[in-house]
């Protein structure tokens, strides 16, 4: 029997890789101009790293395009790779390396779609399989996908939060398109927050919490003084990330050998 909360979990994940597919891929089509330091990291100039952007994010495009019509399992791990690679490039190319974490749904969210549709590919042809909602987790399945959401969370939590320590520009800009006056104590207080938030989700998830940093991540990027859809989109993996671990904590196992029988969480 098909469990609900398994199959909303995986449907939540994999509209979240697409939006990360997606959302980037517009990136390159417009020629995003901060790019142009990414190309050329491997030595790429303005010219060529101009016509290559709108290939590299059509490609993009059709990858979360077909996430959405007929998913298989190459293109979540493409994701794992790609999203970390790019993530990279921040770091690499000057920015600090809070950038880096806090775009761990980029990567995280196609591992964690992975670990619960029964993880990596084994053979050749298994890339190519297509990715169903599981029909039942293992006790080792639902401890594997509970402590990658925990880490992806967690890391993307702390690095904004860090970049809020720090005062990113673009933060600050945010505070002051909103109309707050301290916009430099606001991010220090919202830094603070975001930081022992992500300690909490790491060490017991509580779902409360949990939806409003849902709630928070899905408004706070929306105010980015550019590109705010495209923006929104692309970072589909935090929002997913955190709505599946949601979804996995409104149930919890009964901890019998092979198979789990979900029961609802008994709250005192």
């Amino acid at each position: 029997m098909v469990n609900k909360e398994t199959v909303r979990i995986y449907y939540t994940l994999r509209i979240a890789v697409a939006m990360c597919f997606i959302g980037h891929g517009a990136f390159g089509i417009i020629t995003k101009p901060v790019w142009y330091n990414y190309f050329a990291v491997f030595g790429i100039g303005h010219d060529i790293a101009k016509s290559l952007m709108p290939i590299v994010g059509s490609m993009d495009i059709f990858l979360g395009i077909l996430m959405i019509i007929f998913p298989v399992r190459i293109i979540p791990l493409w994701l794992i790779f790609w999203g970390a690679v790019t993530a990279s490039l921040r770091p690499m190319s000057g920015e600090p390396f809070a950038e880096f974490i806090e775009r761990a749904g980029n990567f995280g969210a196609p591992l964690a779609l992975l670990v619960v549709t029964g993880g990596f590919p084994k053979t050749f042809r298994e890339l190519f399989n297509k990715i169903d909602a599981p029909v039942e987790l293992t006790e080792r399945n639902w401890m594997q996908l509970t402590s990658c959401l925990k880490a992806v969370i967690f890391l993307l939590l702390v690095g904004h939060g860090w970049l809020n320590l720090i005062e990113k520009k673009s933060l600050i800009s945010q505070y002051n398109s909103v109309g707050i006056g301290n916009a430099d104590g606001a991010a220090f207080i919202v830094g603070m927050i975001e930081m022992i938030a992500a300690v909490s989700v790491l060490i017991r998830p509580v779902r409360p919490l949990l939806f409003a940093l849902f709630i928070w991540k899905m408004g706070s990027e929306l105010f980015y003084p550019k590109y705010e859809l495209f923006e929104w989109i692309e970072r589909g993996g935090s929002y997913g990330t955190l709505l599946a671990l949601w979804f996995a904590t409104a149930y919890q196992p009964e901890l019998n050998p092979g198979k789990i029988r979900w029961s609802f969480l008994q709250t005192p």
